[in-house]
């Protein structure tokens, strides 16, 4: 049996205030080629998630500890179109494949769980939103805590 202890949950949340990254993550899933990918990953509110999709798979996601915001952008990746606080709004979101998507943790010590579709693909430049290139983490976090459904990037 696998499991995520509240242990474990705390060593995660450690590691991510320790990389440089402010993330970490920690794999149930055996080797990167596993058909599904299951995942908990420790974020802290300074990381840099840019907006980002994955168009061959879907992606669920839901807050084991602390709150996220979660921002659906239109098509071209542009546009808010949904948003929610996972973990006070929401417990689990599923998003469909090719769904142009960000993530920030709001509390120190947040671990979101990710299940998707593997192997492992890591995201491409041509699926990140082009208008985030260079932003940093300070300035595009600033704007993911509040951005409301029909904003885009000024």
């Amino acid at each position: 049996m696998k499991q995520l202890t509240y242990a474990a949950l705390d060593q995660l949340a450690l590691q991510a205030l320790q990389s440089p990254r402010l993330r970490a993550n920690h794999n149930l899933h055996e080797q990167l080629s596993d058909p599904v990918q299951r995942l908990a990953i420790a974020m802290e509110p300074d990381t840099l998630v840019l907006p980002h999709r994955h168009p061959h798979t879907w992606e669920v996601l839901f807050a084991l500890r602390g709150r996220f915001v979660v921002l659906v952008f239109d098509a071209e990746g542009q546009t808010v179109v949904e948003r929610t606080v996972l973990g006070a709004e929401s417990s689990v979101i599923e998003l469909p494949a090719g769904t142009w998507h960000a993530v920030l943790s709001l509390d120190s010590g947040g671990v979101i769980f990710e299940v998707k579709q593997g192997g492992y693909v890591p995201v491409l430049a041509s699926d990140t939103a082009a208008w985030s290139a260079g932003l940093d983490a300070a300035t595009l976090n600033a704007w993911y805590a509040s951005a409301e459904v029909g904003a885009s990037y000024p």
